[in-house]
């Protein structure tokens, strides 16, 4: 079954994207759920192993078999990041609209029509997902909800616009997406600079079926520092904005002694002066630090580091399986 959107015909109506890492005991479950489905065009569903160490693979394959909707299988050689599994996946969707949702059951898959039909209907580029209540660890929504503050002051993107992992993209978002080739990509900071055509709507959130959260505290931070330096340069505008507080600063110390001096007084010592030296010495290193985090990333891209490397692709079967 095919769909015309826009003036094109697309293979599938729908294609689902899932990241897979660690996710052995979870992914069946939910290729089972995903495959029950009746989206207007039909559905297809893209597995990306992301290096996952336990037998997620294995388990992907057999899915890719005995799937009775189309399923491709990728496997990356090593693992790369969620956003670079995405990525991939996405370079081998074929639907008219893609989405995207992780692999641990936190999303309910009921909910895929719904997501898929507002954005359809309602002629939208990209559609994020909202949650009144997050099933996640403490630390983690706190991290989240930094990561959303800290786009809401980088990128171009409504204020308030909660950026999820479950969201749907129209094929011509993916198709500018992909252009993308850098190591590190930020897939919402992408998609903000394609279209302004966004929505939300609120979906359920459940706690994890089976273990617990990849991200970690590691993993979150390098996914800010993506999103800071890979989209904008506001932090080299707030490096040169600490650079010349501390100038002014150093100038009204400077006024100080001297004033201090005039009135026949001994200037301040060892304190003040250790005091301001450790200051200015501080902020040099953080600026020294964020041009060097601009310029390591740009030598990186310059050197080649792959995006993703795929060992392996098993190609969606299109008739997929009799149930």
């Amino acid at each position: 079954m095919s769909l015309i959107s826009a003036g094109k015909e697309y293979p599938v109506g729908l294609s689902i994207v899932v990241p897979v890492y660690r996710g052995a005991a979870t992914v069946g479950a939910l290729v089972e759920a995903l495959s029950a489905l009746t989206p207007e065009g039909g559905i297809e569903i893209v597995l990306v192993n992301d290096g996952s160490p336990d037998n997620s693979g294995d388990v992907c394959r057999a899915l890719q078999q005995s799937a009775t909707v189309p399923l491709t299988y990728i496997e990356h050689a090593r693992n790369f990041g969620e956003h670079n599994a995405v990525m991939t996946g996405l370079r081998h969707a074929r639907g008219a609209y893609v989405i995207t949702m992780d692999d641990d059951l936190q999303n309910p898959p009921e909910e895929v029509i719904r997501l898929y039909d507002h954005a359809r209907l309602g002629n939208f580029d990209v559609v994020y997902t909202r949650y009144a209540v997050k099933e996640h660890e403490g630390w983690r929504n706190l991290g989240s909800a930094f990561a959303n503050w800290v786009a809401d002051q980088l990128m171009d993107k409504p204020k308030g616009l909660y950026l999820s992992s479950f969201r749907c993209m129209s094929a011509l978002a993916v198709s500018e997406v992909v252009k993308y080739r850098g190591p590190y990509p930020y897939i919402d900071g992408l998609l903000m600079q394609v279209t302004q055509r966004l929505d939300s709507i609120e979906v359920k959130h459940f706690a994890r079926a089976e273990g617990r959260s990849n991200y970690t505290m590691r993993r979150l931070i390098r996914l800010w520092m993506n999103l800071a330096t890979n989209f904008s340069v506001l932090p080299l505008r707030m490096a040169i904005l600490a650079g010349a507080g501390m100038g002014v600063l150093g100038l009204l110390a400077a006024l100080y002694v001297i004033i201090e001096g005039l009135m026949g007084h001994t200037p301040s010592g060892w304190a003040s002066l250790m005091t301001v030296t450790l200051l200015i010495a501080g902020v040099q290193f953080l600026i020294l630090g964020v041009l060097g985090e601009y310029v390591g990333r740009s030598f990186m891209s310059a050197n080649g580091k792959p995006q993703g490397v795929v060992r392996e692709v098993l190609p969606a079967r299109d008739e997929g399986r009799a149930p």
